[in-house]
């Protein structure tokens, strides 16, 4: 602006000098007038360039500062939806002022907990979109008696309603009526919050908008509502930590947007339904810590996006369906504690993403298998507390990332031949303990800094140090105490003892 005002100035004022050389060139006395008539105006025109400019910036602080008509920016609040904030935040903070710390919540005296944004009305409008309370935000902290105000209607633009470790002396419950009514509502998380109790409210199905939908770490009984699965928008969803009971609804397949399904750490039974092979776009499952029972359905090998399948600490029967090798981009299969009762399962080779495996307290049998050594990103193997039998692979160990190997209490035997390197790398991450039959011939076994690692006694040659013939050599634990050739007479030096015995009690008995 500065900019065009000088080049306007400058051209008029040119302007200017023209007419007077034109009027004036040919008068010599009147050079000093000239001179002193150019000389007024250089300083007029600076003056009026600087007042000028002076001018619009008072201007522009001015304009700035006037208000501007109701037609131009969003008003503040309705007056019903700025009242629901004050009973809903009222019924939560332990703060009795904070409706007049913050009356415009959404412009000049905010709170880092509720979030505004401007409607498509007309005139335009704030509305609260986002309420949270949790541990980033100390002050004011939750009352005692924190519930959930059912002004939470009076704000029907609520998109985000996240409450964190608030209901943990006074008993709340999710009312029917409350949620069945937020309609614009995408994401619900109420979370770690102990005295939250109560059933989960099938009305929370007619919230066709919501996305995240998180009651982790509460208090919650009863069933996982049918009517859940018409949540189509549904992205997530996390029940885990609770006291829920009854099967997994098979309506669940209805959920064609979810990405994560924790239901984990309730006490839910019956087998996992089939219709979670609907779920397409799962990444996502953890059922642990329940009481499911019975086969997984073939039908979970479908998910092929699947990254993580926690089954741990339930009571699911094997064999595994072999279709659970569609799963490639599975990354972590735990199914710690489960009877499944049969050998590692053969799919298990060809899940080439795999990172994590463990099969602890499975009752597995039969040898390991070598398919476990073409899992080049496995990091982490456990598959301790079973009946495995045979003998240690040594192609273990070309593993390029192992970093946890747990073959613990099993019944694994023969001779250890891992790598010095080997042990070295994974230390104490080692675990073969518990294994009787495991042996070694390497001395260097037992050197200070890998002995407490490998617990393996150091094998014998039963028939004698001195046979060469390698048939004859017979790999024994050094724990077990070898047969004794000489157990015939030690039998018979056991009788000379109790025969005398005998004899010196009858000799006695006659003196008497």
């Amino acid at each position: 602006m500065a900019f065009i005002l000088e080049l306007g100035t400058a051209k008029t004022f040119n302007s200017l000098f023209e007419l007077l050389d034109t009027q004036f060139f040919t008068c010599g006395f009147c050079c000093v007038y000239w001179y002193l008539c150019e000389f007024v105006l250089m300083a007029f025109s600076s003056s009026v360039c600087l007042f000028l400019v002076g001018f619009l910036l008072f201007a522009g602080k001015g304009f700035a500062e006037m208000p501007i008509s109701d037609d131009e920016v969003p008003s503040e609040m309705e007056k019903e939806e700025l009242l629901g904030i004050f009973e809903v935040m009222g019924a939560l903070l332990e703060d009795s002022d904070w409706a007049l710390e913050h009356p415009q919540p959404c412009t000049e005296t905010p709170w880092p907990g509720v979030e505004c944004e401007i409607g498509d009305e007309d005139p335009p409008m704030f509305h609260v979109t986002k309420i949270h309370i949790g541990p980033d935000i100390l002050t004011p902290p939750c009352k005692s008696s924190a519930s959930l105000s059912e002004s939470l209607l009076k704000l029907p633009y609520l998109q985000t309603l996240s409450i964190f470790s608030c209901f943990t002396t006074s008993q709340v419950t999710l009312s029917p009526k409350l949620f069945g009514a937020l309609s614009s509502l995408e994401h619900l998380t109420l979370v770690s919050n102990p005295t939250l109790s109560g059933e989960i409210p099938s009305s929370l199905s007619q919230i066709s908008s919501l996305r995240i939908l998180s009651l982790s770490q509460n208090n919650l009984q009863g069933k996982v509502p049918s009517k859940i699965g018409s949540l189509v928008s549904l992205e997530q969803l996390d029940l885990s930590y609770n006291n829920l009971s009854g099967q997994i609804p098979e309506e669940i397949g209805g959920l064609e947007s979810l990405t994560i399904l924790d239901l984990s750490r309730n006490v839910l039974e019956g087998q996992v339904p089939s219709s979670i092979g609907q779920l397409k776009l799962l990444q996502k499952i953890d059922f642990s810590s329940n009481g499911l029972r019975g086969m997984l359905p073939p039908d979970i090998g479908t998910l092929n996006k699947l990254v993580l399948l926690d089954l741990s600490h339930n009571l699911i029967n094997g064999p595994i369906p072999e279709t659970l090798s569609g799963m490639q981009h599975l990354e972590y299969m735990v199914a710690d504690s489960n009877p499944i009762n049969t050998e590692v399962p053969n799919f298990v080779g060809k899940l080439m993403n795999l990172k994590t495996l463990s099969f602890s307290e499975c009752g597995l049998i039969g040898p390991l298998p070598n398919f476990l050594s073409s899992l080049k990103n496995l990091t982490a193997l456990s598959l301790d507390n079973n009946s495995l039998t045979g003998t240690v692979p040594p192609n273990l160990e070309t593993l390029p990332s192992l970093d946890l190997l747990n073959l613990s209490n099993n019944q694994l035997s023969g001779e250890l031949t891992l790598s010095e390197d080997f042990i070295e790398r994974l230390g104490k991450r080692l675990v073969l303990r518990g294994n009787n039959g495991l042996c070694t011939s390497n001395p260097l076994y037992k050197k200070e800094n890998i002995s407490g690692y490998v617990i393996a006694p150091l094998c014998l040659n039963t028939r004698g140090l001195g046979d060469q013939n390698p048939e004859s050599v017979r790999m024994k634990p050094l724990d077990q105490n070898p047969v004794q050739e000489n157990s015939s007479a030690g039998s018979s030096w056991s009788n000379v003892k109790l025969n005398s015995f005998g004899f010196v009690i009858c000799c006695l008995s006659l003196l008497l």
